[in-house]
């Protein structure tokens, strides 16, 4: 196990050099995580180059003609990887819990997909995010044989198991490397959901690895064929060769790591042309700026709404009854990210833009109470005039955006405050009135 040698060899080096410079660490930890975004995601399909990755997220630069899909796969993931990355700092376990909610983050929300049911006849499946998987996912080999993961109804023991595994060797102080390899193959073993099982993967590795003071782990989209092969040899009971391919590019981290914390240079010999792809875009971005700002506008809106019914959906719990509706221009929509994207970006590439957004969120009844005639309806209303859109939340105006703007985080947190603080203010006042009673 030479790399597994070499790379404890290089965490005491590490770990004499800390604590790094803040925005040494800042720079290598972005450093990592573009890297991580761009590789992970494209590993499984993912068509944004490394260019248009870093362009979105650094610069919220969408990419012209590619899926809107691939858009919310890297932001998806990469507010996974801020999470683990912030979460990692504190005793934060990992549990099934755990895994879940990063499972959620990292898809947002259920899809469909197109699928073969097992007599070969196309149909649709339903990917749920943070739910184990509920038809099986196996996979067809390059030489015709099937390949079975666990099955559906195995999925939540082998599941648990893993994690008492994992405890397990956690006591007994198993090399991390060691740990965080196993268990990111014994994971792919299981493949507990319905997608997003390669990523996750990678995900908890690297969780497992900076837990114990390493840096992540990135595997190469360029080096693809030596990764799914190793895992292939793990699947025929040679479980090193993956667990050293693991530790090699460790090393390759640590190095870099190492190189961050003395003041060095961290690029790597493709980072140059990184950079020239990321400036490609940005030059592209300038040409097609008016269309960027159309879309840059309906993503913005498509995440308020988005944020609206996530928010709001948190106090289902207290109510017996809750009804959410989407209208766009008087017309009902289905929950659906793609359809509403898609209606938002036509009706704001058109001259004449004719625009109202208009979501209503209706609860009754309190749960808790046997006899009550409590209905609250929060309404959010987004209406378009010739040059500016007016925000209103139960007809009172909270923001007027002059020039088509996009909403940026602030605004929408500031929205979402007044709107979630309305509805614990009513629900914290009809309590104080019985209370009084």
């Amino acid at each position: 196990m030479e790399n597994t040698t070499k790379a404890l060899e290089l965490k005491l080096i590490l770990d004499h050099l800390r604590p790094i410079n803040q925005e040494q660490e800042a720079r290598i930890m972005q450093k990592f995580r573009l890297d991580w975004n761009y590789h992970s995601n494209h590993l499984e399909g993912n068509t944004l180059t490394y260019g248009e990755t870093k362009a979105l997220i650094l610069f919220g630069i969408t990419a012209q003609g590619k899926p809107l899909k691939d858009h919310f796969e890297i932001t998806g993931h990469n507010e996974a990887i801020n999470w683990v990355i912030d979460v990692v700092k504190g005793d934060y376990p990992l549990t099934e819990n755990f895994i879940r909610e990063l499972h959620t983050l990292l898809l947002k929300e259920s899809y469909e997909v197109d699928a073969i049911t097992p007599d070969g006849k196309p149909t649709k499946k339903r990917i749920k995010v943070g739910s184990y998987k509920t038809s099986a996912n196996h996979v067809k080999t390059k030489t015709g044989e099937i390949f079975y993961f666990a099955t559906p109804e195995e999925t939540p023991a082998k599941m648990y198991d893993l994690l008492v595994w994992y405890k397990e060797k956690v006591k007994e102080n198993l090399n991390p490397i060691l740990l965080a390899a196993e268990f990111h193959y014994k994971f792919i073993r299981i493949h507990p959901f319905d997608d997003g099982n390669g990523r996750t993967a990678r995900i908890l590795m690297n969780f497992i690895l900076m837990k114990f003071g390493y840096p992540p782990i990135i595997i190469k989209t360029q080096d693809k064929d030596n990764y799914f092969s190793v895992l292939q040899l793990a699947d025929a009971g040679n479980i090193e060769a993956f667990l050293e391919y693991i530790a090699q590019n460790l090393v390759r981290s640590l190095e870099i790591m190492i190189a961050g914390a003395n003041g060095e240079d961290i690029e790597e010999e493709d980072d140059l042309d990184k950079e020239i792809a990321l400036l490609e875009q940005r030059l592209k971005s300038v040409d097609r700026k008016s269309e960027n700002k159309i879309e840059n506008l309906s993503i913005s809106l498509l995440e308020l709404i988005d944020s609206f019914y996530k928010t709001q959906s948190k106090f289902k719990k207290l109510y017996k009854t809750s009804d959410f509706s989407v209208y766009l221009n008087d017309q009902i929509f289905e929950f659906d990210r793609n359809k509403i994207f898609n209606f938002l970006s036509d009706c704001l590439s058109n001259e004449n833009i004719y625009l109202e957004i208009y979501l209503s969120y209706n609860f009754s009844l309190f749960f808790e109470w046997p006899k009550n005639d409590i209905n609250y309806n929060v309404v959010l209303d987004i209406e378009f005039e010739a040059n500016s859109y007016t925000v209103t939340v139960n007809q009172e105006v909270v923001l007027v955006n002059e020039k088509f703007h996009s909403l940026d985080k602030g605004n929408i947190n500031e929205i979402m405050f007044k709107i979630n603080s309305a509805h614990k203010d009513f629900i914290e006042q009809k309590i104080a009135e019985k209370e009084s009673n």
